[in-house]
């Protein structure tokens, strides 16, 4: 009788780290660290230094991390009762919140010390910074109290170039702050593009979502009206001449498919384009940045 290969059950070491990783939400992390990479990037005409660069990645991933476990902490009961987020460690047993506690401590604490050693304060105060925005202000104060969370919440999830550009030069400039807008007004149309189809989902955890409190038309024409205020934002980096016609070609080409899923959203809305769009505006930014980088190097 041929032999059956069965697979081999995970070590309970290794399953123990598989859930400690994903507290950190992975996905989410990296778009934040490759933002802040860009910006490092962007910051000099060179290339950052060896040091600047795998330290400030380094620390900057770590705090992040932390600060998505911390905000696990807090929403494990609204995770649990989401589909989305059910099966995330703490709804399902696998850690408790001491050890999230413990962990999200000691791994911010660690990204906190190398920003602070190896790249500059001002790198590790901005960092730090975007922690308490996020895992406080954000998930503690406006998330279950204003439909408005994600709008002013978005400021921490737009400072990953500032904190890129700040780890290089030790200055928050102007160029700086036009990525950070960049994001700031890229997250309203982004998360609001997910809310829409998970609606019930937000109704029955309780949180005050733009299309629980206002309705779902109302947010259809915010996502479209954002759509445009970011399409308008992203030709700043051209029109200051920091960025040439790469950027600004691969811009109005991104912008134009985002605006016409958020037409979509807003005249012919179904769950599958509002899920479509969620899905492109993760990509959107991420060959916005690319595009940035792009250029930088052949323009100079």
């Amino acid at each position: 009788m041929p032999s059956v290969n069965t697979p081999k059950p995970a070590s309970p070491l290794g399953h123990v780290a598989r859930q400690y990783w994903t507290l950190t939400k992975p996905r989410v992390v990296a778009l934040i660290v490759f933002c802040a990479v860009i910006g490092m990037f962007l910051a000099t005409p060179s290339v950052p230094s060896t040091q600047v660069l795998l330290a400030g990645t380094f620390g900057i991933w770590l705090v992040a991390g932390a600060a998505a476990a911390f905000n696990c902490l807090v929403e494990q009961q609204i995770d649990a009762v989401m589909a989305r987020t059910r099966a995330r460690p703490l709804p399902r047993g696998e850690l408790n919140s001491l050890q999230t506690l413990v962990f999200s401590g000691l791994v911010g604490g660690v990204g906190v010390c190398v920003l602070y050693v190896f790249v500059n304060p001002l790198t590790m105060w901005l960092t730090l910074a975007t922690f308490v925005g996020y895992a406080i202000i954000y998930t503690l104060i406006l998330k279950p109290n204003t439909p408005q969370n994600i709008v002013i919440g978005g400021a921490s999830g737009a400072m990953p170039p500032v904190l890129g550009w700040a780890a290089v030069t030790n200055t928050v400039s102007a160029e700086a702050l036009v990525l950070f807008l960049i994001i700031f007004v890229w997250t309203p149309p982004h998360f609001w593009a997910l809310a829409l189809y998970r609606t019930q989902e937000y109704a029955k955890a309780g949180l005050p979502m733009l299309p629980v409190t206002h309705g779902p038309e109302f947010t259809r024409f915010h996502v479209f009206l954002y759509t445009l205020m970011l399409a308008a934002t992203t030709l700043i980096p051209f029109a200051m001449h920091m960025s040439g016609l790469i950027y600004l070609v691969s811009a109005v080409v991104l912008n134009a498919v985002f605006i016409w899923y958020a037409y979509r959203i807003w005249k012919h809305y179904t769950d599958a384009v509002a899920k479509k769009a969620f899905a492109y505006s993760i990509a959107y930014l991420s060959f916005l940045f690319a595009a940035l980088l792009v250029d930088h190097y052949v323009y100079l």
